[in-house]
């Protein structure tokens, strides 16, 4: 009985996570993207790329650290 919801609560979690990464890597293309674009790239770009490439490898590593895999299945 308790062990069914910390286990709903896990994969609800766990799809939020997914979907942040998705997110976020999107996110770090369109970025990349710009930087490789643009002829003279500011600082202020620059950095934007290093702080939201350093974001997602913070959710990769989130992501590995509680073992998960993303169920394709829908």
């Amino acid at each position: 009985m308790f062990f069914k919801k910390k286990y709903r609560i896990r994969k609800d979690e766990n799809e939020k996570l997914f979907l942040l990464i998705d997110e976020m890597k999107q996110k770090l293309t369109n970025q990349q993207l710009l930087v490789k674009k643009s002829v003279d790239p500011s600082p202020m770009v620059l950095n934007d790329l290093k702080i939201t490439e350093a974001k997602y490898m913070f959710l990769l590593r989130e992501a590995r650290l509680r073992q998960t895999q993303k169920n394709d299945k829908d």
